[in-house]
């Protein structure tokens, strides 16, 4: 096996952490480049109904997505922590039975997501003239969930070890790919939705093949006949670990579709507005996404050589550098959000694309100003993660439905509008108070001193 990837039990912290993350980040920024770009070339060439229509099946999106990134999540940990204590034949069974429950679980996925897709949107109550589009964009996007499947595990092997890089270039290879294939398809084919949708399966399949083919060239994906047969505790411990983050990321979704769903009863110039600031959403978190990867692997792969002091350093080291670059973020947010939002609101009234625009600047300035919130989320969730802990997590997911959802539906006769924007702060905050909660009990229970890896034993 070539030497790939980086050990984080040994050198500074922060560094390790910016090191991981830096790659992260810019893969993260070029995984929201190209979704920016499907919002600009569907709303510019085809219209306010058309962004409506991706609008309206985000969240639905989102959590079919968000569930394939949980499981491959809480795969990862396990393979980090392998990996720090230099389990190398523990590490490739590992890898080959959770390449095998990846595939069991993207066929039933992409079943149950093709099935429940016509009842969603009714559930939805997605307006009747965009209704036909949401359907054919989301279809295609949901064929395409085994390739984001093993995109994902791909990359969360090589995060697991410490390489950012080939998710980066992975990622950079995507972006440029889906926007070539959006102008082409979109622009000049005059494909409508459908070819945005087709654009984003095409480029993510091109970033998995880019991940396996390091895998390969690495070795890492050098597992016998012998790995990839499941083995009944080791298929139920990376199940205990991922399912808890998919369930999380899931139950996160849900409430962001009953949102929609409130978001849907106004008008197609609010959904619209409402859709291009979510589309800024993942720019806003870009750099908290990137810290939370590497916090998760840098706490699982000092977990496997029981370096506790190096964990609560870690953690503290990065939750700084998050609020800092949070309050950067937002700072940029409130002085260009304007100038970025008008790039892909567009319509033939003028009245109605200001006033498309007015909405969507209101609730990014509110995000921007509340973003530090956001990232020490973030930040501890994944801290959490990273010492095996996903129950939690889990448990902060359903706090922000409880605050999402209750927003959406009570403070509407109170708010107006404006509460579906609050409602999403204060998910962030329920979710904050339960993580600072369960960080600081288990951080408790650990000793003052490391010890012998051979100590973790039942310990954590």
């Amino acid at each position: 096996m070539q030497s790939v990837g980086k050990n984080m039990t040994r050198g500074n912290p922060l560094k390790l952490i910016l090191a991981l993350s830096l790659p992260l980040m810019v893969a993260n920024a070029f995984q929201q480049l190209y979704t920016v770009a499907d919002t600009a070339i569907v709303g510019s060439v085809l219209g306010l109904g058309a962004l409506a229509a991706l609008g309206a099946v985000d969240w639905f999106n989102w959590m079919m997505l968000s569930i394939v990134q949980g499981l491959a999540q809480g795969f990862s940990v396990r393979m980090a922590r392998q990996f720090g204590a230099d389990d190398r034949s523990g590490l490739r069974r590992t890898i080959g039975n959770a390449c095998t429950l990846s595939l069991l679980c993207a066929v039933l996925l992409t079943a149950c997501a093709q099935l429940l897709t016509p009842v969603v949107l009714r559930v939805l109550e997605t307006p009747e003239e965009i209704v036909g589009m949401s359907l054919a964009y989301i279809r295609i996007i949901f064929w395409g969930l085994p390739v984001v499947m093993a995109f994902n595990l791909f990359s969360a092997i090589l995060r697991s070890v410490g390489d950012g890089r080939t998710p980066l270039l992975a990622m950079i290879v995507a972006c440029v790919i889906n926007i070539s294939l959006d102008l082409l398809f979109v622009a000049s084919f005059d494909m409508g939705v459908e070819g945005a949708a087709i654009a984003t399966v095409i480029a993510q399949g091109c970033s998995a093949l880019f991940c396996l083919r390091t895998l390969l060239r690495t070795g890492l994906l050098k597992v016998d006949r012998e790995d990839l047969r499941p083995e009944a505790k080791l298929c139920l411990d990376l199940m205990a670990l991922g399912a808890p983050v998919a369930v999380q990321n899931m139950v996160i979704s849900l409430g962001g579709m009953i949102v929609q769903r409130v978001v849907n009863s106004f008008d197609v110039v609010f959904v619209a507005g409402y859709t291009a600031t979510n589309k800024l959403y993942g720019l806003l978190e870009i750099a908290a996404t990137s810290f939370g990867y590497a916090m998760t692997v840098y706490v699982s792969q000092n977990l496997g050589v029981c370096a506790y002091r190096r964990i609560r350093k870690g953690v503290g080291a990065g939750t700084a550098i998050g609020v800092v670059t949070s309050l950067v973020i937002g700072a940029a947010m409130l002085l260009f959000g304007r100038a970025i939002l008008s790039g892909f609101i567009t319509s033939q009234d003028p009245a109605e694309a200001r006033q498309a625009l007015a909405y969507a600047m209101q609730f990014l300035r509110l995000m921007s100003v509340c973003l530090p919130v956001l990232y020490v989320l973030h930040i501890i969730r994944s801290s959490l993660q990273g010492m095996g802990d996903t129950l939690f997590p889990m448990f902060s997911g359903l706090a922000e439905l409880a605050m999402r959802v209750g927003a959406a539906l009570i403070l509407p006769a109170f708010l107006g509008y404006e509460a579906v924007f609050v409602g999403e702060v204060l998910a962030w905050v329920g979710a904050d108070v339960i993580l600072l909660a369960r960080y600081w009990t288990r951080m408790r229970r650990f000793p003052a001193a490391d010890r012998a890896p051979e100590a973790l034993a039942e310990e954590i």
